[in-house]
């Protein structure tokens, strides 16, 4: 195993940093490795919206569901699926059709992996925030994107705080990687699994930012933040900023 397979495989998402601030050094290094990302047809429809704003990154934190470590990290990024620099440029292209959605969505994860990955490569730690999509207008509107710009995922990246929280159980590769068909869940290897989930809660010590021992399997935290992910004013708002009209 080689260095990178190995950062990349003990992975995990940090939710504690300490106060210390990143060098303008490793700011830029993180910023370069992830813009060299691959980039469907080299549209780069991505952008970055670093949060250097006290008063604002409180106003993002309260629009991402109160989580505190948006606050505390060094830095908080939020990267934007951006077709507005495109749409300059082509003006008379249509883009409301779904599939710049999908290109700028997959770009967008991809820079963000990157960044991150970047940034463990250091020693700093992070965590992806999706709550920032939970009041998308309101932080559309404070963020002042132009249409054809949206919000999709923010970027927490510090110097941990604290212990290792450890790596979390994936599925085996059984369930998530088939040979040239997709194939049937597996309940017996899920009930594995999922054994496994109710072990790692239950051993995860009690500590900021997990107040409250949640001991459940991943049967029941699929039921759970599959019901919470519902927002059912996203394709009005992405209607609104220009996309998946068609």
């Amino acid at each position: 195993m080689n260095t990178t397979i190995e950062l990349l495989s003990n992975h995990t998402s940090i939710r504690s940093f300490t106060n210390q601030p990143l060098t303008e050094e490793q700011r830029e290094a993180i910023f370069k490795a992830a813009n060299q990302t691959s980039s469907f047809s080299l549209l780069q429809a991505v952008s970055i919206i670093r949060i250097t704003d006290p008063d604002l990154r409180k106003k993002v934190m309260e629009l991402s569901a109160n989580q505190p470590y948006i606050e505390e990290a060094a830095e908080f990024w939020i990267f934007c699926a951006d077709f507005n620099r495109n749409h300059q440029i082509a003006p008379n292209v249509d883009l409301e059709y779904i599939e710049y959605l999908l290109i700028g969505t997959f770009d967008a994860g991809l820079m963000a992996q990157n960044a991150l990955t970047a940034a463990e490569s250091m020693g700093l730690g992070g965590v992806y925030i999706g709550g920032v999509r939970l009041h998308i207008t309101e932080l559309t509107e404070v963020l002042h994107l132009p249409k054809h710009v949206i919000p999709l995922v923010g970027l927490c990246i510090g110097h941990p705080a604290g212990e290792n929280p450890g790596l979390k159980p994936r599925l085996p590769q059984s369930m998530v990687m088939f040979d040239n068909q997709y194939q049937p869940l597996d309940e017996e290897t899920l009930a594995t699994y999922d054994q496994q989930m109710r072990e790692y809660y239950r051993e995860r010590p009690v500590k900021a930012p997990f107040t409250v021992k949640k001991v459940k399997g991943w049967k029941d935290h699929i039921e759970d933040h599959l019901e919470r992910s519902k927002l059912p004013f996203m394709l009005e708002y992405l209607n609104k900023q220009g996309f998946a009209k068609k």
